[in-house]
């Protein structure tokens, strides 16, 4: 097959671009080719998708797929314009960011999504779901039935950029017997794709021209039993000290991801009561196929020991800040 991949040197795209060498196909992808480099074998076509439909001048002749994990309309709206007619199928990466109730209703593709970005206005992290809900239009209206469109939820695995999914198994391995603080909601419910399984399925789909509208996620599984599973993968031999939800946003501690917080913590004032419990039924029965959850940690902790488990990170505790937390958490129950 004749790919294109509109990205192709970040994360999932580069993984995408990857495995479909893997297989044999003609990769090709358009980047600016800043962020980082396309896999061996791999075609490059240096470009900024923002100078708009120039973008994608060199990438002529037909396609047997497109893979675009844009989130900008405008960006999907040019590659749209040149490209739509001479694809047999396109998959565009959206999310389940674009789902409008996050804390009730439907888990499956039927749930309701929020309103699209206006036409004109600009896109930004608050605007994250509508904006893929534009894109999603956009795709929609220009490729009928040869769209496939992928809602991911949280997506993990070596590499993770947002330092997410490897928190857990770099604090448990950075020193194996230390106490670790955690949440006091063993029960909260997490739900991680492997980046490996995601970009699989993509490309088993362009390749059996799957189409239609699926949730692309990881097994339900409950933030205790990833920690534990964590805990085993990185040989820690220390012990988990939970704090209560209250005291620990009081105390400055997020959920989540970013700086200070506690990763796939949902806590329970968020009111995103099934955001981790969205439904795989339809992609599982059209090819999308799940690695253990011990497999990915392990595979992520190894990434993680190769970038320094003590290094600085986008999400998670400060090594200091955890110590202060915990010294003064436990003062509380003496």
């Amino acid at each position: 097959m004749r790919i294109l991949i509109l990205g192709g040197t970040v994360f999932l795209s580069a993984a995408v671009a990857a495995e479909s060498i893997a297989r044999g196909h003609d990769v090709t992808c358009i980047a600016r080719g800043e962020s980082g480099v396309v896999p061996g074998g791999a075609r490059l076509l240096m470009a900024n998708r923002s100078s708009g439909v120039t973008a994608y001048v060199e990438a002529d002749g037909d396609w047997d797929a497109v893979v675009d994990v844009a989130w900008e309309p405008s960006f999907v709206r040019d590659a749209l314009s040149i490209l739509a007619d001479r694809v047999d199928h396109w998959t565009y990466v959206s999310s389940c960011s674009v789902y409008a109730n996050q804390g009730s209703g439907r888990l499956d593709e039927g749930a309701n999504v929020v309103s699209p970005l206006d036409a004109g206005s600009s896109a930004s992290m608050e605007t994250y779901g509508q904006s893929k809900v534009a894109c999603e239009n956009l795709c929609s209206a220009a490729l009928s039935s040869r769209l496939h469109i992928c809602r991911p939820g949280l997506i993990g695995g070596p590499g993770d950029p947002s330092d997410r999914s490897g928190y857990w198994p770099a604090r448990l391995a950075r020193h194996r017997d230390d106490d670790v603080l955690v949440p006091n909601d063993a029960d909260a419910p997490t739900q991680t794709i492997d980046v490996r399984d995601l970009a699989n399925w993509i490309v088993t789909a362009a390749e059996s021209k799957v189409t239609g509208t699926m949730n692309a996620v990881g097994e339900q599984r409950t933030l205790g039993d990833v920690i534990a599973t964590a805990q085993e993968v990185a040989e820690h031999r220390g012990t988990l000290v939970p704090a209560d939800e209250d005291w620990l946003l009081d105390h400055g501690v997020s959920g989540w991801s970013g700086a200070e917080s506690l990763p796939l913590w949902i806590p329970r004032i968020s009111g995103f009561d099934i955001f981790a419990q969205r439904s795989a039924a339809r992609a599982l029965s059209n090819g999308l196929s799940l690695r253990p959850t011990q497999e990915t940690l392990a595979a992520t902790l190894d990434f993680e020991r190769l970038s320094g488990v003590g290094r600085d990170r986008r999400a998670g505790l400060s090594p200091d800040n955890e110590q202060a937390l915990l010294s003064e958490w436990l003062a509380t129950k003496r």
